[in-house]
């Protein structure tokens, strides 16, 4: 009989093991970072686990409560002596494999928390909100006029500041004349462009506030701004709850298909932690919820229907139909947002099936639409998002790049938390490696490395590290431009390590022992091939064979290196100088939008004028694929690399050789070397 099958979500690492190992050991056998201070004996209860309930196709894992023992006497003196553990949860050290499972480690419960790089970027938005103040001082009811309490506070708007016929919903009505006598008649009442009542409080309030929000696949950011000012007055990021269903998007999908109800499930998930990061926002900022008085959001199209509360399945399978893409405006209390009375939310239009609010964001932020230069804008992700173009015309696909650069599908691979390495380099004469982790300024052959590691460890490798280490494996010679890990340099370095039929490449000894072996380098390939495959079917379609500049977006790629990026051949040749990163561009897109009404009207229009460019059907997609497969690419040219890095790709090889250039030194089977 198999072993059980165990899949902990957030970190995405999986193993077999034997009936009756407990969550816990598994986790730690796994290096999934699961806390526990009292050695597996239920005392301290930060092991605590959720049980995944449902079919999960990708994972190829049916997961339910019962895959794991019965609630037991340790668990019962545990919540007897520290209360209920919150939902379904159960303590990892006393949970024990029955069968497959599908396990949810919740933040709470890891030791190092994900590092939700969503920050708000320091951008000059023109300030033009949707909703404004307006103080007014209203005239006291009088025996002699039958007008209404609101009728007297429509005149006063009218007079006071020209804003005649305002309406109100009836939550707001029902404590309009409490707050009138609360503020002796004189109220502060905020205003949309429509002419309808936000929210009303007593007296003078100088402070009026929003809420941008990116829903991403792994995370969702959120950035509470001031109204008046544009100034970012609190931020906050979670992982995205969600995760637990399906690593990547169309995970979640077949969830929804293989789960009937499958979808307010996610839905669910998705608006709780919403509604905690709104709270947490606005606690920091010192306000309450209710202080809020609207919100925008940005999201890629599963996403934004899941959010919408809209079954997805649709976009599961060709021809990719959203149920609505336009911009939609719709109360808050729809969501469950506890918010100002009539607050509402803005949510951005989408692109395409696979092209969504989210990639809106992006193109409303960095404006491709407003310049000459033909810019090839990147938002790099589970599923990476492109667009291309200029004021003349912007083209727009998508590629699946899958869960390989968040750490995903990689042997050592974790997503970014501290203790993970985010960068690395080799030495191209020792080929000796040195690393950085997240948590610490220093290298690892720097003194006091070790000690200033010492609160977190090196626990594994996340997505700016894999792309690094894969690229400088190919300069240092150890992986061919072909992507096979090259068993004869194990001559030159221990390093080098037989793997079955093929070779790894040891990045750090120790526990956990960090290594790249061939199937990483494969996943990364094939990720980083959709990618490079999407983009130049772009260029294909607009005419052009080079870009003026790349614009790397998102939270992942706003922590690539530049340079190792384009030896990877994630993104095409370009001048180094013009290839860079705009931090969460689809954040601040959602900023601008709940910044300046008149953004809304612009990026609708401009995304009913994108072309959306179809990779699943382009017959040139599979031959650019092809090609990208290689390192950098196999036909392509980089001259703008090979200046900056002083070496020629040799091309054509079916064994993709290369050639160093200023030292006219060959290398055997294609290893490079930068001077």
């Amino acid at each position: 009989m198999t072993d059980p099958l165990v899949f902990f979500s957030p970190s995405g690492k999986r193993g077999r093991f034997p009936e009756g190992t407990s969550v816990l050991e598994a986790a730690r056998r796994l290096g999934v970072d699961l806390d526990s201070i009292c050695g597996g004996r239920g005392i301290c209860g930060r092991c605590q686990v959720e049980v995944g309930e449902g079919s999960f196709p990708k994972l190829g894992i049916v997961s339910a409560p019962d895959h794991v023992t019965d609630w037991n006497a340790v668990e019962a003196r545990y919540v007897s002596k520290r209360g209920p553990l919150d939902g379904a949860r159960r303590l990892g050290c006393q949970a024990k494999l029955c069968a497959d499972a599908v396990i949810d480690v919740p933040p709470d419960s890891q030791v190092h928390r994900q590092v939700v790089r969503k920050s708000a970027a320091v951008r000059d938005i023109e300030i033009d909100p949707i909703v404004q103040l307006h103080y007014v001082e209203v005239r006291e009811p009088d025996m002699h006029d039958p007008a209404s309490d609101f009728r007297r506070l429509q005149e006063a708007l009218a007079h006071q500041w020209n804003v005649p016929d305002v309406t109100a919903p009836l939550s707001i009505l029902r404590i309009l004349q409490k707050t009138l006598r609360a503020g002796n008649w004189s109220v502060t009442v905020a205003v949309r462009k429509s002419r309808e009542i936000v929210a009303i409080w007593p007296g003078l309030r100088e402070a009026a506030h929003g809420l941008a929000v990116d829903i991403g696949s792994t995370t969702i950011a959120a950035h509470l701004c001031d109204l008046k000012t544009g100034e970012v007055v609190a931020s906050a990021g979670v992982m995205n709850p969600q995760i637990r269903f399906g690593e990547d998007v169309m995970s979640r999908v077949s969830y929804v298909m293989m789960n009937p109800g499958g979808e307010a499930e996610l839905t669910s998930a998705v608006r709780d932690a919403l509604r905690e990061l709104a709270a947490s926002v606005a606690k920091e900022a010192g306000l309450a919820t209710a202080d809020i008085l609207g919100m925008t959001v940005v999201a890629n199209p599963i996403m934004h229907h899941l959010f919408l509360g809209v079954d997805p399945t649709e976009l599961g399978g060709a021809p990719f139909a959203l149920a609505v893409d336009g911009g939609l405006e719709i109360p808050a209390k729809e969501f469950g947002l506890d918010f100002a009375p009539n607050a509402y939310v803005y949510v951005l239009p989408c692109i395409a099936g696979h092209v969504g609010a989210d990639t809106a964001g992006v193109v409303l932020s960095e404006g491709p639409y407003l310049k000459d230069e033909v810019t090839l804008l990147v938002d790099v992700g589970t599923n990476a998002e492109i667009v291309l173009g200029n004021r003349n015309k912007l083209l727009a696909c998508s590629s699946p790049t899958g869960p390989a650069f968040e750490g995903g599908q990689i042997a050592s691979g974790q997503r970014a938390a501290p203790g993970a390495i985010e960068r690395v380099r080799i030495d191209r004469q020792t080929l000796e490696p040195r690393y950085k982790v997240i948590g610490s300024d220093l290298w690892s052959d720097e003194p006091g490395f070790a000690e200033a590691t010492a609160g977190t460890g090196v626990t594994g490798i996340c997505g700016s590290g894999i792309i690094e280490v894969i690229a400088e494996m190919l300069l240092a010679g150890l992986i061919t431009p072909d992507g096979v890990v090259d068993g004869a340099m194990a001559a030159r370095t221990p390093r080098i390590e037989s793997d079955g039929r093929t070779f790894r490449y040891v990045i750090r000894e120790g526990e956990p022992r960090i290594a790249i072996i061939q199937n990483d380098v494969r996943a990364v390939q094939l990720a980083k091939a959709a990618l490079y495959a999407g983009a130049r079917l772009l260029m294909d379609r607009y005419g052009v064979a080079t870009v003026d500049r790349i614009t790397l977006a998102g939270a992942f790629g706003s922590h690539i290196d530049v340079r190792h990026a384009m030896i990877l051949g994630l993104v095409p040749d370009c001048d180094l100088d013009k290839v860079g990163s705009a931090g969460n561009a689809a954040g601040t897109g959602a900023r601008i939008a709940l910044l300046n009404a008149a953004a809304r009207r612009e990026i609708e229009e401009v995304v009913r004028g994108i072309e959306k460019v179809e990779t699943a059907i382009e017959p040139s997609f599979q031959a650019h694929f092809v090609g990208a497969m290689a390192i950098p690419h196999k036909t392509d040219p980089f001259p703008h690399l090979e200046a900056a890095l002083g070496l020629t790709f040799k091309r054509g090889s079916s064994e993709g050789e290369a050639r160093e250039g200023r030292g006219g030194r060959e290398r055997r089977r294609g290893r490079l070397a930068a001077e």
